[in-house]
């Protein structure tokens, strides 16, 4: 197997598989991808837009931390494409944290520089979607071992509920 990271970081990479009952693939996308929406639905969200650098799509995003730790933010790019694979659509959503000189680092907040992101939807052959998604950061600062475990255990399912419920609302937001 190749190697993702060559240096050890000790941080975790995360794999989720899991199924959205209820969201069809389009609408999972479509909700992933709305960045304006997802500051009504993502309490975590501190900031979050997208902007165009010498012709380039690229993203800034604030992340609310707990008392008494630092937000943290992120510059990435980001694409998604719908595929067809023996049949199947599949839609591929890929992130990838770059640094982009017209967006500086912010006093107080530390700056997510290794990020990386993967995701694959796709029907789960009823009224939902199966799931995938590989995920890493590197949040930089030291984070107590009880964060990591709460993200392991709780945030993540946590996240897929609340998009889930995002899903739900979101014919009636748009």
């Amino acid at each position: 197997l190749p190697i993702l990271f060559p240096q050890q970081s000790g941080l975790y990479e995360y794999k989720i598989f899991g199924g959205l009952a209820d969201c069809p693939p389009k609408l999972c996308v479509d909700v992933y991808m709305d960045l304006d929406f997802r500051k009504q639905w993502d309490q975590y969200v501190k900031e979050l837009y997208e902007k165009t650098s010498d012709g380039e799509k690229f993203i800034y995003w604030e992340v609310k931390y707990p008392f008494p730790l630092s937000n943290r933010d992120y510059v990435y790019i980001r694409e998604c494409r719908e595929m067809d694979v023996d049949g199947r659509k599949i839609w591929v959503v890929l992130a990838q944290s770059v640094s982009v000189p017209q967006c500086p680092e912010k006093p107080g907040i530390i700056r997510v520089k290794s990020y990386k992101q993967s995701l694959a939807i796709e029907s789960d052959g009823n009224t939902g979607s199966k799931v995938y998604m590989y995920y890493f950061d590197n949040p930089g600062g030291m984070i107590p071992s009880w964060l990591v475990n709460w993200a392991a255990k709780s945030g993540v399912p946590t996240f897929l509920k609340d998009m889930q419920k995002a899903c739900r609302n979101y014919s009636k937001s748009t």
